[in-house]
């Protein structure tokens, strides 16, 4: 049957009448082909252009650590002030890593170290830095003005006998800043190394006539040992008025060592007076 003035249709063309390879890309029109269009995991990175991947097209928290070289991140990219401590790890700050400016740009205190102002200090030399206020130095440097020193007086005559080395008990105090004297044994243990004055004097009242040539001392011991400083000796001229002696001596002393006075005479027994009879001391350096 023959068609006059139009041609017969034409059969759909399936995939089955497209020899393989014969869609070339300039068959499909721009942006025909769509995500739905595209197998799963079928884009490798080979079909993507150098640069081509912005960050617009990642998801966000899209990139973890596993993702990123080693090394790879330097400072520049660290926004300003962004490292604090929690991501610091313990011990990471060396001295090394400290400007000098630290130090020497600080302000000036401007005024004298009051017991409050703090320091820093690693405890024991074990790498734990600790503070400590300012006061806390004076129990391991020493004395601070109006600490470390005492006075004392015998209170009520001291009997004495004679020929006899005797250990003076100066059993009053008057003061004694650190409670290091001994009242019931006539001792001072300061508990701190250093060098100290020392004074005693003692008022003897023989009650007799003592003998020309009669003599004795008043020294200062260490230890109460023959480490002797300050002794005052003494000849009679026979008669029995009371004698004032006195002793002085700067003495450097351990933490543990102590110093007390003794007394010695050859003549007589007789006494030492009340409130006439003083030993002092104080910490110098």
């Amino acid at each position: 049957m023959a068609f006059i003035g139009k041609q017969p249709p034409k059969a759909a063309i399936t995939s089955s009448d497209i020899t393989d390879g014969v869609v070339t890309t300039a068959k499909i029109a721009a942006d025909a082909v769509t995500d739905a269009k595209i197998a799963d995991d079928v884009v490798g990175t080979e079909h993507l252009s150098a640069g081509e991947v912005d960050t617009t097209a990642l998801g966000a928290d899209a990139v973890t650590g596993a993702k990123i070289a080693d090394d790879a991140i330097d400072s520049e990219h660290y926004t300003d002030g962004s490292i604090d401590t929690a991501h610091i790890a313990d011990g990471q700050i060396t001295t090394a890593k400290l400007a000098t400016a630290v130090f020497t740009g600080a302000t000036d205190i401007g005024a004298a170290i009051a017991d409050a102002d703090l320091f820093l200090m690693d405890d024991g030399a074990g790498g734990t830095i600790r503070k400590t206020t300012a006061s806390r130095l004076k129990t391991y440097a020493g004395s601070a003005a109006g600490t470390l020193s005492f006075q004392a007086r015998i209170n009520g005559n001291l009997s004495v006998s004679a020929t006899t080395q005797t250990e003076l008990v100066y059993n009053a105090e008057n003061t004694d800043s650190d409670s290091k004297y001994n009242v019931s044994n006539g001792r001072y243990t300061p508990g701190v190394a250093g060098t100290y004055f020392f004074s005693a004097s003692a008022t003897f009242a023989p009650g007799s006539n003592v003998g020309v040539g009669a003599s004795g001392y008043l020294k200062l011991r260490v230890n109460g040992t023959g480490t002797e400083f300050g002794q005052t000796s003494n000849q009679g001229s026979g008669d029995s008025n009371d004698e004032a002696w006195n002793a002085n001596a700067v003495i450097t002393l351990d933490d543990d060592d102590y110093v007390s006075v003794w007394w010695y005479h050859t003549a007589t027994a007789g006494n030492l007076l009340s409130d006439q009879s003083w030993f002092s001391g104080f910490r110098i350096a």
